[in-house]
């Protein structure tokens, strides 16, 4: 096989051929930091590239192949890591100067488990500055760009980890999601993007967002991540909101599809403004996936949706107010965006957060209510393609110093609600660029999302599609 070939093929496909000894973890890894290093100049997905301490890894997995040792599930395979998840052997610096070169003591869960699982881990990929935004520009790393098209936007605080799934940087990436970071740069980037329901994979130390922050996997195909989320997944002593219960065999059942089950597609979630050929793309997708799949499809508008832009935009600015003990000093080094949405957070009085709280605690009682009736819902992942990356709006919507969430309003709902929401690539625009379409399922049901992923997957494939400029 060629460096390409070895950078796209999939997790599951690789990990059988290294357990049958037909490749090597060295000549797997080998060929995957090539095309890295061939590609990265113009992309920028990593803040923190690490290709000697993957070889070495790749020559101990082989020769422990080669002594007979029962090999994990991951066994050879690369992966990566985001660089707001704390690694032990690479440096954690949240794409921030504040924290340039900065090592934690230890490695956030799913790191620990990848690595324990057999993965080979290339390294820390790039965020925007302690994940505030939902474009792929930080003022440590710069700019990372889309593999669809260079300068342009590869998506919220996980773009690394997508721009690296797109170009065939191997086959895994962990991402994390406080208000689309996983599914949004999915959706730019025109991969498959998974942000489980919460506490379902640990993270350590906990996020300070309320709990709204959730880890998950990033792929080209479903069954990757799948097999991903059931080696990270799981309760874990250091944070107290994982769930009791172990993952389910998400990869050994993505076959049983989803026929019979009750779809809502909402357009707009009654509030949201909606790019027209973004629109369309989704529309035309969420019919012919439930006709294939077997599912019945209903055209809604969720009462809840219009209670959904006040609250997000309130706790998204009251909650980065834990970075404002850092303006005296870095201020000028930190993004201008940060400061701003800082600097209204500042102006939310204590009671005027609790009181959110409480609206908060309705708005999501109203969302799970609705679920009762319903198996998934159908939005798009974003209202718009990917833009310049130099933007925090795009030019033909409306400016503002830092709310981006206008242009992201589907995705947050379901952070404070914690239901399993996946993005599944579905069409591209007249340009080029991709389009996402998200599915969401009831709260604890991370295996029907992952099986409504996988039969729209088999409905309208995606993984054969490649950007030009990573050939």
């Amino acid at each position: 096989m060629t460096d390409d070939d070895l950078g796209f093929l999939p997790a599951t496909e690789m990990a059988a051929l290294i357990r049958a000894k037909t490749i090597s973890p060295v000549e797997a890894t080998a060929a995957i930091i090539r095309r890295i290093e061939r590609l990265e100049p113009q992309i920028n997905a990593f803040a923190h590239f690490a290709p000697e301490q993957a070889m070495d890894a790749a020559r101990a997995a082989e020769a422990a192949l080669m002594q007979g040792e029962t090999p994990g599930p991951l066994h050879g395979v690369t992966a990566t890591i985001k660089d707001l998840c704390w690694t032990q052997d690479f440096p954690t610096q949240f794409g921030s100067k504040i924290f340039a070169g900065h090592r934690t003591p230890t490695d956030t869960p799913a790191a620990t488990r990848l690595k324990q699982a057999g993965a080979i881990l290339l390294g820390k990929t790039t965020t925007s500055e302690f994940g505030w935004k939902g474009v792929s520009r930080s003022p440590l790393t710069g700019m990372t760009h889309n593999p669809w098209k260079y300068g342009f936007n590869a998506g919220a605080s996980s773009a690394g980890a997508g721009a690296a799934a797109a170009a065939g940087y191997g086959s895994l990436h962990q991402g994390s999601d406080g208000a689309g970071s996983i599914r949004m740069p999915a959706h730019f980037c025109g991969v498959f993007g998974l942000k489980p329901s919460f506490g379902r994979v640990p993270a350590a130390p906990v996020s300070a967002g309320d709990y709204t922050t959730h880890n998950g996997p990033l792929s080209r195909t479903v069954a990757d991540s799948a097999l991903m989320l059931e080696v990270m997944a799981g309760p874990h002593p250091l944070d107290h909101t994982t769930l009791e219960a172990w993952p389910a065999p998400y990869l050994r059942r993505l076959h049983e599809g989803i026929a019979g089950r009750r779809i809502a597609y909402s357009a707009d979630l009654g509030h949201a403004r909606v790019d027209p050929e973004v629109a369309a793309l989704v529309r035309d997708a969420a019919g012919r996936f439930a006709a294939a799949a077997g599912a019945t499809l209903d055209e809604v508008t969720p009462a809840w949706g219009p209670a959904g832009p006040e609250l997000a935009r309130k706790f998204w600015a009251a909650h980065m107010t834990r970075l404002a003990r850092h303006l005296p000093q870095w201020e000028a080094e930190m993004d201008p965006g940060l400061v701003a949405c800082i600097r209204s957070g500042s102006e939310i009085a204590i009671s005027e957060y609790q009181d959110l709280r409480e609206r908060k605690y309705a708005y999501v009682a109203q969302i799970h209510s609705w679920f009762a009736d319903w198996d998934f819902l159908i939005t798009p992942t974003v209202s718009v393609a990917a833009f310049p990356a130099e933007l925090l709006m795009p030019e033909h919507w409306p400016s503002h110093p830092w709310d981006w969430l206008s242009w992201a309003e589907f995705s947050y709902p379901f952070n404070m609600a914690w239901n399993p929401a996946a993005t599944v690539p579905c069409g591209f625009t007249g340009a080029g660029l991709p389009v996402g379409l998200q599915i969401v399922g009831r709260r604890f049901d991370d295996l029907g999302v992952l099986q409504a992923a996988s039969a729209f997957e088999q409905a309208l494939p995606w993984a054969d599609r490649r950007p030009a400029q990573t050939a």
